[in-house]
Formats: structure tokens, C-alpha cells, sequence
């Protein structure tokens, strides 16, 4: 659940319980006041009606009975107020009672001529009208004010949110070849503002690293490879009857020379340097490098290669791709591996599969992470510097393409997809 939703109903509910609270108040409040203005209607009906009677009778009230001399015929008892009823205004008891949808309000008068019981009533109907009303009122309103609340919030936390969304979005877009980019910044002084100030802080202070990083393999690389061709060059003017200790360490010169020749395409890939692009035969590229000699002569490479498959990209990085590939096959194929290269959907699909142990599923992201080595998968070898499927996934996405590892039953499959050059159409005359 979101950020936005929570604060959305838990504003919601605390205005609910409020409301509810409220209105409750309000209820009890309404109907003791509108009770005890009924009340004092009837107690009024019943002075009223004790002073019409005594002046049909030719008398008068008692001073400080608080009787009125006016009002509607009476009805009149000779008796006494009930037992334990408050002392009435004019010092008699007065008792209430309610029934018949009206209040009848009994109050003891003393006169000259006596105590007088008088009883008035008054109608329970405009109290109840108006509790009605406000029933009315509550009960549509209540809901249509909460539904207020919750979209005015949703509205509110979501325009808090939006720069929010902004640095998440542009911080999922940066990758370790865009850490030049950086994310919004909102104009407002708040904690918003602070987080992206910071993380952009941040992205200096990685990319600042990343490019002394590279810059650093760049370099080594580079130094390493005057000093590695004269080591080869003494090795090779070897006397006689050092040969044999020489051949070996040419090939441990060789494996260093190809580990700074990829070190040194890393660094030219990571950098971004355009490529000589123009528009390349795939299907000739593939061949070519597919029927190169390989140190496994007993591995067989079967081709299925369909001709004239152009694609627009750099002549050498496609080759160092597919070399790349086949060589990764046959080093761990068990007796073939097949390359095979045809169109599908608009875009020109290189297939490599070997017969060897196969990649886990596990491992089909991390095959591609550099120097990686699966020894719980494969055997470990000495011809591979873990950088060959790192640096063909790298060519593949500079070229608009990609490669992944496809699940395949007795072997791995490598699968490198790139969109096809677009050509002129021709026009027959």
C-alpha cells in the first residue's frame, strides 16, 4: 500500500471518527434543548390557562404565582401536586409527562381560594420535525463530506508526491553509462528538495569515482601493452634450448595481452566513444568468424547462417561479438556447437548453442557480470578471462541490440538480437 493511499484513509478515518462524534453531540445536544424548550411551552400553556380561569372565575392569582392573566379556557383540578415534584414558579410542585406525541406539564397554583392543579401541553411534533431534519441533513452529508476529505487529500498528498515520482523515474533511468544525468529538483524549500539536492550530490560524488575507475583500467591497460610486446618479442628470440620454457611463457604473455586488449575495449565501451558505424552484412561477419580455427580442433562448428542480413553498426565490434560467442561455445562445448543466424520479426537474431553442461537458471544474469566464473556450472578453464560475454553484451547494447541466455535442454544458448538497417526501397520504372 502507497504512501498516497495510507495518508488518504487515515486522514479519511480520523475525520470520520470526528464526524461521528460531532454529530452525536450535536444530537444529544438538539434534543435536550429542544425537550426543555417544549417543556417550558407546556409549563407556559399551563399559567396561561390557570389566569383565564380565575378571571372567568371573577378571582385572582396569589402575587408571586407568576400566573398570567390571559390565555385559552382552562382545564382546572382541585388537588395537589404529585409527591416529590419540583417546586414550580409559583411555589407549587410540577411534574411532566410525555405521551400521545405531546408533553403535559402539571403544575400546583395557589390562589386566594386555594391550591388549583393546572395542566398544560405542548406538541413534541417541531421538536421531532427538526431532529428529523437535521437526520436528513447528517446522513447524506456525512458520506459526501468524507468523500470531500478523501479526494482533496488523495489531490493534495499526490501534488506533494509528483517530485517525488520525478526522482524516483530519473534515478531508474540512470545507469552506470549515465551517471552525468541527474534528477530533478523542485523549487520548493522542503524536505523533497533536500532528498533530491542530496541525490544528486550523491551521483557526483559516484560519478566522480566510476570515471576515476575507468580512467585507472584505461590507463594500466594501455601501459601494459608496450611492455607486453617486448616481453613476447625477447620470448620469441629465445635461444634454442630455452624453447620450451619460453613457449610457455608466451602463452601466459598471450592470455595477459588478450586480458589488456579486452580491458582497454571495456574502457572504450564504457565511455561511450562513437562507433565508425555503417551498414554491415551479419550474415558475412558471421560466417567468417564462426569458420576461424579455434584451439578445440574436435569440436565441430556447424553453420545455418541465412544470407544478406544487414544490420548498422561497427564492422570490428561485430566481429569481436560473434568471436566472442563461438569462442565461449566451443571452450565449453563437449563436441559441437551450432551458429545460426536468421531474421525474425523485423530484427536479425544470432543463435549460438553447445552441447556442454549448460548455464543454471540462477546464473543467466550473472554469466554477464565481468570476470564472473561459474565454477558450480562449468569446469573451470584457463583459456577465458571472464570478460568475453561482458564485452559482447556491452557491444550488443551499443549497437541497439541485446543478449541473454535463452533456456535450452543439453547445452547453453546465447541469443543476440539487433534491429535490421533500414534500406531504400527500389523503384521499377
Amino acid at each position: 500500500m502507497g504512501v498516497r493511499l495510507r495518508t488518504t484513509l487515515t486522514a479519511t478515518a480520523a475525520v470520520a471518527v470526528a464526524l461521528c462524534l460531532a454529530s452525536f453531540a450535536l444530537f444529544a445536544a438538539l434534543d435536550a434543548s429542544l425537550a426543555a424548550s417544549t417543556k417550558e411551552s407546556a409549563l407556559q400553556d399551563a399559567r396561561d390557562r390557570a389566569a383565564a380561569e380565575l378571571r372567568a372565575a371573577g378571582g385572582a392569582p396569589a402575587p408571586g404565582t407568576g400566573v398570567g392573566v390571559a390565555g385559552p379556557p382552562a382545564l382546572v383540578t382541585v388537588g395537589g401536586g404529585g409527591p416529590g415534584a419540583p417546586p414550580g414558579p409559583g411555589g407549587g410542585p410540577v411534574t411532566s409527562q410525555r405521551g400521545g406525541g405531546r408533553i403535559v406539564v402539571t403544575q400546583v397554583v395557589t390562589t386566594r381560594q386555594g391550591s388549583v392543579t393546572v395542566k398544560g401541553t405542548a406538541s413534541l411534533a417541531p421538536a421531532r420535525a427538526a431532529m428529523n431534519t437535521l437526520t436528513d441533513v447528517l446522513l447524506p452529508g456525512v458520506p459526501a463530506l468524507l468523500g470531500l476529505v478523501a479526494l482533496l487529500t488523495w489531490l493534495a498528498v499526490g501534488r506533494v508526491l509528483r517530485p517525488v515520482s520525478a526522482i524516483r523515474a530519473k534515478l531508474a533511468d540512470i545507469t552506470a553509462h549515465d551517471l552525468h544525468e541527474r534528477v530533478p529538483e523542485p523549487p520548493t524549500r522542503d524536505e523533497v528538495a533536500a532528498l533530491a539536492r542530496t541525490v544528486n550530490a550523491t551521483l557526483d560524488r559516484l560519478s566522480t569515482a566510476v570515471a576515476a575507475h575507468r580512467q585507472f583500467v584505461a590507463d594500466a591497460a594501455h601501459e601494459l601493452r608496450s611492455p607486453m610486446a617486448i616481453l613476447r618479442t625477447r620470448l620469441e628470440l629465445a635461444a634454442p634450448a630455452e624453447k620450451a620454457l619460453a613457449g610457455d611463457a608466451l602463452d601466459d604473455v598471450a592470455r595477459l595481452q588478450s586480458l589488456t586488449s579486452d580491458l582497454l575495449l571495456l574502457a572504450r565501451l564504457d565511455a561511450r566513444e562513437p562507433l565508425r558505424a555503417r551498414e554491415v552484412d551479419l550474415a558475412q561477419v558471421t560466417a567468417e568468424e564462426a569458420a576461424r580455427p579455434r584451439p578445440r580442433p574436435e569440436v565441430t562448428v556447424a553453420l545455418d547462417v541465412t544470407p544478406d542480413v544487414p544490420v548498422h553498426g561497427s564492422p570490428e565490434h561485430l566481429r569481436r561479438l560473434v568471436a566472442n560467442l563461438v569462442d565461449n561455445a566451443v571452450r565449453h562445448a563437449a563436441a559441437s556447437v551450432t551458429v545460426r543466424l536468421d531474421v525474425r520479426g523485423g530484427r536479425a537474431v544470432l543463435d549460438v548453442t553447445d552441447d556442454g553442461p549448460g548455464i543454471p537458471a540462477e546464473h543467466h544474469t550473472t554469466v554477464f557480470d565481468r570476470f564472473a566464473r561459474l565454477d558450480q556450472a562449468r569446469p573451470r578453464d584457463t583459456g577465458g578471462s571472464g570478460l568475453g560475454l561482458p564485452i559482447a553484451r556491452d557491444i550488443a547494447s551499443a549497437h541497439a541490440g541485446s543478449l541473454l541466455v535463452v533456456p535450452h535442454s543439453g547445452g547453453a544458448r546465447l541469443r543476440a538480437a539487433f534491429p535490421l538497417a533500414a534500406r531504400p526501397a527500389l523503384t521499377v520504372r
